[in-house]
């Protein structure tokens, strides 16, 4: 009968899946969307929000900068869904930014790419998931009550749908990310047939007026508080380098069709943004800080005070454009707060390929390597769960704290995989000699290029404008991430050249006399097998040997010797201070000394139990022992089991494998 854990397993994970089964999980277009988009689709929900919140630092005067700021982030969002669609064709492996940075611009490049992405795929989770859970919250104050805690139940139940597959988590997540990207693009359509109709749109909040935090502000601090909303408008560039990471998941032809679902994706995703605040400014939706709502807003000229409820841009706007309480005003809340869980899920799968690509590179352990039941790379799904519920929990789910920490991964991989894309182009076009293909080349070295450049500027506006608010945390959390890979693979490295066999190989190497040792304890039947099997690896020398505590018990136990005239001759040894394992070692040790070309075998007969708290009565000796011996050189150690009857119920049970066992990942040879 199966355990337990393993029917709860197979009721959460699903049944497991062969390995020839892995075609069966790559994904059309249309299930790829959704799970490599709904980050970067789910952005509109706060991006344009954040544009407005900064600038109304300064007042609502202010305002008449966004359209220029949201064309600017349109430019760049642009900009780099076409520089991606280049990196996927020349790189379809699924390395993505980690793979172009390492193979252009050298390893330590690569690493810091891989570095600021682990980073910012859990900070994806964070965010997505804590401003899901503010949405929520904001109708059913229990959980606006115990946001850590629903936060981390929700990325558990994303974890255990991803556990049971990219293929049945996308379809999943497709119907929710359709009905979001249909609702927002209706909704933007609705607001502008509106407006050529005539028809005023209002928002809840256009009656309002901002109190402004800050007042006749110098031409330097005006241009860093606008530099300063870009950065935080540019929050809907990420999840763009998802689906280069993750080329391998897609059907074939696997570049054309990830090429397709990018342009897709951006051309979506721009104009649900534009649109967003182009009807949120139209209406006079008015926002602020969140700290700074209850004094900040005015109606009247009085503070709205601290029952007021600050609707997030999309609420606003679907008030103005349907009408507060309609059944298309509820529907857009409820897919839009919906989306903001899922976003997540782009990180749960872009994060376990890389952790994948990164082990096979020897930078992280090998278990992040290996597919789990389902196929999945579980390991890395269920690390990349850990450091978010970590996050959540330090930061008691705070969007805005969160959002501080947000972002400066994502540019810096852009960066340095657009800087080594024109490397990549710049290389190959040395050597490539028809013109058709030449001026292929060339166009995509032009738009690598311009990538680069803008993403380098928006991570410097970046770094300025959010570093003392936040931003130094992940300036310290990547270059640690950075010496703990470098360190992994020079572990790896040192142990590979340790055991690399020599051409010629040392006779010496080869043991002269193989001493064996019996441990025994008592004569029973796990001692009589012990003996039985030493006798029959045939040994140089064999003998017995115990640990005299008791004086009275070692001497009845050297007469039952004797009187079965066991064939092996037994050795007491003195323990004064009743010590069982340290005789034991310097007799080895000894026997070590005197004969160093020898090598020492020892038998430890153990007990195979039936139930786990069997393990805490029997074989703790036995355990303690084994683990001082495997630290001397020239020693082995081997056990012999002896079944007791409670282990009869585990016989037959296929035994599952464990997170982080070794399974050969598909297609290795």
């Amino acid at each position: 009968m199966p355990k337990m854990t393993d029917l709860f397993k197979r009721v959460l994970v699903g049944r497991a899946l062969r390995s020839g089964q892995l075609h069966e999980q790559l994904l059309p277009k249309r299930i790829a969307l959704p799970v490599f988009a709904s980050d970067a689709l789910s952005s509109v929900a706060y991006a344009p929000q954040e544009i407005l919140v900064i600038l109304s630092i300064a007042g609502v005067s202010f305002y008449h900068y966004s359209p220029w700021i949201a064309c600017a982030v349109v430019l760049v969002m642009l900009t780099v869904v076409a520089s991606y669609r280049q990196n996927v064709h020349a790189y379809p492996s699924g390395g993505g930014d980690y793979e172009v940075a390492t193979v252009n611009l050298g390893k330590n490049a690569g690493l810091t790419v891989a570095s600021a992405l682990m980073v910012d795929y859990v900070l994806t989770v964070a965010v997505s998931v804590a401003n899901g859970v503010d949405y929520v919250g904001a109708t059913i104050p229990f959980v606006a009550q115990h946001k850590p805690a629903v936060a981390i139940a929700i990325v558990v139940l994303l974890t255990v749908v991803n556990l049971r597959g990219i293929r049945e988590s996308g379809v999943a997540f497709a119907v929710p990310t359709y009905a979001f990207m249909i609702s927002v693009l209706g909704l933007v359509a609705w607001g502008g047939l509106r407006l050529v109709m005539g028809d005023d749109l209002v928002a809840p909040t256009a009656d309002l007026d901002i109190v402004p935090e800050q007042s006749n502000l110098t031409s330097f601090a005006a241009a860093f508080l606008i530099l300063r909303a870009f950065s935080s408008g540019c929050a809907a560039l990420t999840g763009v380098e998802a689906i280069s990471n993750g080329v391998p998941a897609f059907k074939k032809p696997k570049s054309k069709n990830a090429a397709t679902t990018l342009l897709m994706m951006g051309l979506v995703a721009v104009t649900m943004f534009g649109g967003i605040i182009a009807l949120g400014l139209v209406s006079g939706v008015k926002v602020a800080e969140p700290e700074h709502v209850a004094e900040g807003l005015l109606r009247n000229g009085v503070p709205v005070g601290d029952a007021y409820y600050q609707q997030p841009i999309i609420s606003q706007v679907a008030d103005a454009v349907f009408g507060n309480g309609s059944l298309p005003f509820i529907w857009i809340s409820a897919v839009t707060a919906l989306i903001l869980f899922l976003a997540a899920n782009t990180a749960f799968n872009g994060f376990p390929v890389l952790g994948s690509i990164l082990a096979q590179d020897r930078y992280l352990p090998r278990q992040l390597h290996t597919r789990g039941d389902r196929l999945a790379f579980s390991n890395g799904i269920i690390i990349l769960a850990a450091g978010a519920c970590l996050l959540l929990w330090g930061f008691q789910a705070d969007v805005s704290r969160l959002l501080n920490l947000y972002i400066v991964g994502v540019f810096v991989s852009f960066t340095l995989s657009q800087t080594g894309m024109v490397i990549h182009w710049t290389r190959h076009l040395k050597t490539e000699t028809d013109p058709k293909v030449r001026f292929q080349m060339m166009r995509s070295r032009v738009i690598n290029f311009f990538g680069g450049v803008m993403t380098a500027v928006v991570l410097v506006v970046v770094l300025l404008t959010k570093f003392m608010v936040g931003a130094w945390i992940v300036c310290i959390a990547m270059p640690i991430l950075f010496l703990m890979m470098k360190g992994i693979r020079k572990h790896y490295d040192n142990v590979a050249a340790e055991l690399e066999v020599t051409e010629e190989l040392d006779e010496t190497m080869l043991p002269a006399r193989n001493h064996a040792i019996v441990l025994v304890s008592k004569i029973h039947k796990p001692t009589l097998r012990a003996l039985a099997y030493a006798r029959a690896t045939r040994p140089s020398t064999l003998e017995a040997i115990t640990v005299g505590v008791e004086g009275e018990e070692a001497q009845k136990l050297q007469e039952e010797w004797e009187r079965r005239g066991i064939p092996v001759p037994l050795k007491m040894l003195d323990s004064p201070y009743r010590e069982i394992t340290q005789p034991i070692l310097d007799y080895v040790k000894n026997l070590r000394k005197r004969s160093p070309r020898d090598v020492v075998t020892v038998f430890i007969p153990e007990y195979v139990v039936g139930h786990w708290w069997e393990h805490l009565l029997h074989n703790q000796s036995a355990l303690r022992l084994k683990a001082r011996l495997l630290f001397k050189p020239g020693v082995m150690v081997t056990s012999v089991p002896w079944q007791l009857h409670s282990s009869d119920r585990l016989k037959g049970r296929r035994e599952p494998f464990a997170p982080g066992s070794v399974r050969r990942p598909t297609g290795d040879a």
